[in-house]
């Protein structure tokens, strides 16, 4: 599957992690996905994110493991090589764009203003990151975006959490959202992959519009 539109469908809610390990990723990843989350979004925030997607994507395979935080041709590559099956950007990255394009790769791109969507547009995106989401405006603000750029589809990630999710979720415009309430740090520190694994069975009442 390399169309993007797809994979924001595989759940209302894509998990993002930054873990400090494989194993640490793998644990998410199985919780995650015996919780019925079939997707997740490791950020390029450690040195362990590219060997934490290799491993996700070994012992994982059905897992759609994508990389997130990547900024340029040289990380979407990397990403790749691990064996991530889609990449997000926070912001617009045009270098990485064109890497996705020449491997056939789904990439989220992201975008913060009307102009910053109009450029995706141009490329012929158009499903975007809205990050920071509550930061912007939220909801709100996204009803706003949605107005001028009525063929854009929204994944709004920063801020947003298990009582947040179903306001984004009730918008049209939006397929899916992201979020670290999933994975939280005390249960990862702990592990205790039942918490992580019910936060994840806790997403079916999330309905997208």
């Amino acid at each position: 599957m390399a169309d993007i539109a797809e994979i924001m469908t595989l759940s209302p809610v894509i998990p993002v992690v930054t873990v400090q390990d494989a194993d640490q990723a793998v644990s998410i990843a199985r919780a995650l996905s015996e919780g019925g989350v079939s997707v997740i979004e490791i950020t390029r925030r450690t040195s362990a994110a590219f060997e934490a997607i290799d491993a996700v994507r070994r012992e994982l395979p059905e897992m759609y493991v994508g990389a997130g935080t990547v900024w340029t041709a040289e990380q979407a590559e990397q990403a790749l090589e691990a064996g991530a099956r889609f990449i997000v950007s926070p912001g617009v990255a045009d270098a990485v764009d064109d890497v996705c394009r020449e491997r056939g790769v789904a990439y989220l791109p992201g975008a913060q203003t009307v102009s910053e969507l109009a450029h995706l547009a141009a490329r012929g995106r158009y499903c975007a990151k809205l990050f920071p989401a509550a930061a912007l405006g939220g909801p709100t603000a996204i009803k706003a975006y949605a107005s001028v750029h009525p063929d854009m589809t929204f994944c709004p990630t920063g801020g947003i959490d298990a009582e947040t999710a179903g306001d984004y979720l009730a918008l049209p415009s939006v397929a899916c959202v992201g979020g670290s309430w999933l994975t939280p740090a005390a249960a990862v520190k702990a592990g205790d992959w039942d918490a992580v694994r019910l936060e994840a069975k806790n997403t079916g009442h999330l309905k997208t519009a």
